[in-house]
């Protein structure tokens, strides 16, 4: 994982951009220049520490990629590249494959990924995954197309000023996160999951979307099949997230779907495998610990914990609000960033559980979605009490014909807040601390097994993940697979609560909170509808990113706190 910025065109910002992406990369620079383009990459050392640096180029073709390819050996041996190989890097069987097959050979990619290729064809090409695991950024300005990893790239080489997006602003009040390619600031769009874009002369002029779901259902009907069909998947599936030169572990929540990563870690791994939990010390929070360490114990984890309390609440904060420039006001991303804190110098990769619930049917809205309207169903989307804002999401989510009800949530899911809330908030906690975030269940071969399953193995009464969990119930029964779930709650209305009053009035004062909330203050001193940390998290958020303030600073503005 890295930081990955340049220019398609007559541009000349590729090194000021990537300055301001280093945290991304810790590892090194290099800048280089080819015909037609200026390309920078700041790098993570995961893979072939030695060779790996890039810009790489071979067959004629150069390459800058942020993320991994986790199928880099199995195309090299497919492709008959044994010998032609000048580095063990997972990026350069592309360059190969690109030199026989063109753009065709990005469908063949397994992994996370955010790349710039220039063609021996002499066309270049931007690329992102199918599900927008790693971010790219695009800005068409008059001397060429500019990307990177984050959009304070572009500001920091002056290419456009940070401008406010008022629409996009709320969305991401009414969501915790903001919609489809338009981001929080005018003017400066991300690639779809799965966009691939062919750029002449600084100008793009074609685009194509890879999917990340397969369309239709499967009539596979014998659970004990099933359950070995799952086993071999994720096993596969966990192998190939492992492929690292550095150490990894994973974060490990009470959850089934961290539960069952561990599981496949520990059995394919012979040393204890680092795992590391955070919990909350607040009164009545929901602690996930001691079921954590049950799991621990059960599959012998190298088990370390970290709690988070209302110290680190006001110390973390800003510093979340910095991290994510493309903004997420998703409360989770506190507790990531602890742990990522936690894990670093200790591990470089870190394999988590998301998109379990997304690909299996964990979520409750699912299930809410399955019941008739007399038992309380309700269509599995939110209300942000805007009808053009509720309208904006709806189109955003929209499902192909032909899926059930339950394909049809699950891919709103995965088009809207899986790659804009849940992905961005792992890239960015992470990455602040320079660790690569692996995520085994949005993987193709995963998703090709788990979303077009009959909805009975995924929903059946009232326990959603109903396979995942028959099969974790064998594979590690200490994970509890059928007790109820407690919920993921982080108590920041607890720490927020007390200092209300004196926060309210401080709102006011914020140009972009006056613009998109006018009745912030009045809305915070009454704590309506659970409206404080979204609006506390977007006045830090706005104060750093808008007005150009410190994290301390913009702390100090709004909370009083040095």
């Amino acid at each position: 994982m890295c930081g990955i910025a340049g220019e398609l065109g007559r541009g000349t910002s590729a090194e000021a951009m990537i300055g301001a992406l280093t945290h991304r990369g810790p590892d090194g620079v290099r800048v280089s220049q080819v015909p037609g383009a200026t390309l920078a990459h700041a790098r993570l050392s995961i893979i072939d520490l030695e060779g790996g640096w890039q810009p790489l180029s071979a067959a004629g073709s150069t390459v800058i990629g942020n993320g991994e390819i986790y199928n880099y050996l199995e195309l090299a041996r497919d492709f008959q590249l044994a010998g032609r190989l000048g580095t063990g890097s997972d990026f350069e069987p592309l360059l190969h494959i690109y030199a026989q097959e063109g753009p065709a050979a990005f469908d063949r990619l397994r992994g996370m990924y955010a790349l710039c290729l220039i063609g021996n064809d002499g066309r270049a090409w931007l690329a992102r995954d199918p599900f927008g695991i790693k971010p790219l950024y695009v800005l068409e300005h008059d001397a060429g197309l500019a990307f990177a990893s984050e959009p304070r790239a572009f500001f920091a080489a002056g290419l456009v000023a940070p401008e406010l997006d008022e629409d996009a602003a709320r969305e991401l009040l009414a969501f915790n996160y903001t919609l489809g390619e338009t981001t929080i600031f005018r003017g400066l769009r991300r690639l779809a999951p799965g966009e691939v874009l062919e750029v002449t002369d600084g100008r793009i002029v074609d685009a194509r979307a890879r999917a990340s779901l397969p369309v239709g259902r499967d009539s596979a009907d014998d659970e004990a099949t099933l359950l070995r069909r799952l086993d071999a998947v994720l096993e596969d599936s966990v192998r190939v997230h492992q492929r690292s030169d550095v150490p990894y572990g994973l974060f490990l929540s009470g959850g089934i779907d961290s539960a069952a990563i561990a599981t496949l870690m520990a059995r394919l791994n012979e040393r204890p495998v680092t795992a590391f939990t955070c919990g909350f010390d607040a009164p009545g929070a929901k602690d996930e610990r001691a079921q954590a360490e049950k799991v621990a114990r059960a599959l012998d984890l190298d088990w370390r914990e970290t709690s988070f309390g209302e110290e680190d609440f006001w110390r973390i904060l800003p510093q979340v609000a910095w991290a994510l420039d493309d903004p997420t006001a998703d409360y989770a991303t506190l507790p990531t960033y602890k742990l990522a804190e936690a894990a670093r110098g200790t591990l470089t990769v870190v394999l988590t559980g998301e998109g379990g619930d997304e690909l299996f049917g964990g979520y409750g809205r699912y299930r809410r979605a399955l019941r008739p309207a007399w038992l309380g169903g309700r269509a599995a989307e939110p209300r942000p009490g805007d009808p053009a804002v509720l309208a904006r999401w709806r189109e955003a989510a929209r499902a192909p014909k032909g899926l059930t009800s339950l394909q049809a949530a699950q891919w709103g899911d995965v088009a809207t807040w899986l790659p804009n809330d849940l992905l961005l908030k792992l890239d960015r906690c992470l990455m602040a601390h320079g660790l690569e975030g692996r995520t085994p269940f949005l993987d193709p071969e995963v998703a090709a097994f788990a979303f077009p399953l009959p909805d009975r193995f995924k929903v059946r009464g009232r326990y959603g993940k109903w396979l995942l969990r028959k099969w974790l119930e064998g594979a590690c029964p200490a994970a509890e697979p059928w007790a109820r779930k407690q919920g993921f709650t982080v108590p920041v209305e607890a720490w927020i609560a007390p200092r209300a009053a004196d926060i309210a009035p401080r709102l006011a004062m914020i140009e972009a909170v006056r613009r998109i909330r006018p009745d912030a203050q009045a809305v915070f001193a009454s704590g309506e509808a659970g409206q404080r940390w979204p609006l506390l998290f977007f006045s830090l958020w706005a104060l750093i990113h808008l007005e150009g303030a410190s994290p301390t600073d913009a702390l100090a503005a709004v909370a009083g706190r040095p």
